[in-house]
């Protein structure tokens, strides 16, 4: 019998976190690919396949993939819906990681780029399985807000992002993510701004990324693209990404998708994806994303081709 949709959760009324409602669960589930019967000549572009992503992997094009976005297990114990990963030592965490990796080298092109997300138990562990197929190129750390304090420890209040390629000859577009911060102290020379804009909503500049990133909002229950997946990565997060590491029409591979955050910002930025997902109840999650992505490609904290500050924008 195919699984059924998730319950629905009873929600106070201001809160937008998705639901699959049971009537939507049918239509949902035609879209998804099973990945059992996945033969790689009958693979749909922009297509969610439930399955194991170790026997999915294998089975995809070679080197048919521009951008490589992982967000794997932490090295934690985690329940993912009905999947769970058990912290192991960091010896054996390597090795796994190392064991889809090896699957994922043989699909990437030789301009590809690949992002790994970690915590700073697991950072190592990336860093030498990465750079046992990648070029190391940086170390994204990105500020979490979300989450409780410690009294004997300092807040987890970061993660990381670890930046690989396959070669040197790689794709990052430095416009489409420079940052808009608003500029505290003007300078002006002869009277005029000085690499700075004036407009009636404030003073602003364009500024070159960091890999340092302290403008994302993670997913919360006001937050449209919000759903009950733990480890939900923001849409903001993978749009700066995906527009500094691809051009449209490239291809997008996350083997380990989630509820499908990697898939709607593809949609909603013109890029193809293939997103693997174990579990049958967040494919249904992702492919009401993608649903929704037909009429709204907003993504928050970025409007207009550019990424604000957070908190600047001003309407």
């Amino acid at each position: 019998m195919p699984p059924k949709p998730p319950q629905k959760k009873a929600r106070a009324p201001r809160n937008r976190t998705l639901q699959v409602e049971e009537s939507d669960a049918h239509r949902l589930r035609e879209v998804i690919v099973d990945g059992v019967s996945l033969r790689t000549s009958l693979l749909p572009q922009n297509a969610i396949v439930n399955g194991d992503t170790f026997q999915v992997l294998p089975r995809l094009r070679p080197r048919s993939v521009d951008l490589l976005f992982a967000d794997p297990p932490y090295n934690l114990n985690k329940s993912f819906g009905q999947e769970s990963f058990r912290s192991r030592a960091a010896e054996e965490y390597e090795a796994w990681l190392d064991s889809w990796l090896s699957l994922c080298e043989p699909l990437m092109k030789p301009t590809a780029s690949i992002y790994i997300c970690g915590d700073w138990r697991s950072g190592g562990a990336i860093e030498r399985a990465g750079s046992r197929y990648f070029k190391l190129r940086n170390r994204i750390a990105w500020e979490r807000e979300k989450g409780r304090g410690a009294k004997a420890n300092w807040k987890n209040a970061a993660e990381d992002i670890w930046f690989f390629t396959v070669s040197d000859e790689f794709t990052f577009n430095l416009d489409a993510v420079k940052q808009r911060r608003r500029v505290v102290a003007p300078y002006r020379t002869n009277g005029s701004p000085k690499d700075w804009d004036e407009t009636d909503n404030g003073n602003f500049r364009d500024t070159h990324p960091s890999n340092i990133w302290t403008d994302i909002t993670v997913p919360f229950w006001s937050m449209p693209e919000n759903t009950d997946h733990p480890t939900q990565k923001p849409e903001k997060l993978l749009a700066k990404i995906i527009l500094a590491s691809t051009n449209p029409g490239d291809v997008v591979l996350d083997p380990f998708a989630g509820s499908g955050t990697t898939a709607a910002v593809c949609k909603k930025l013109g890029r193809e994806f293939i997103a693997i997902e174990a579990d049958m109840d967040y494919c249904l999650l992702a492919a009401k994303r993608l649903e929704l992505a037909e009429t709204d490609r907003s993504i928050q904290g970025f409007t207009d081709g550019v990424f604000w500050e957070r908190n600047s924008a001003r309407g």
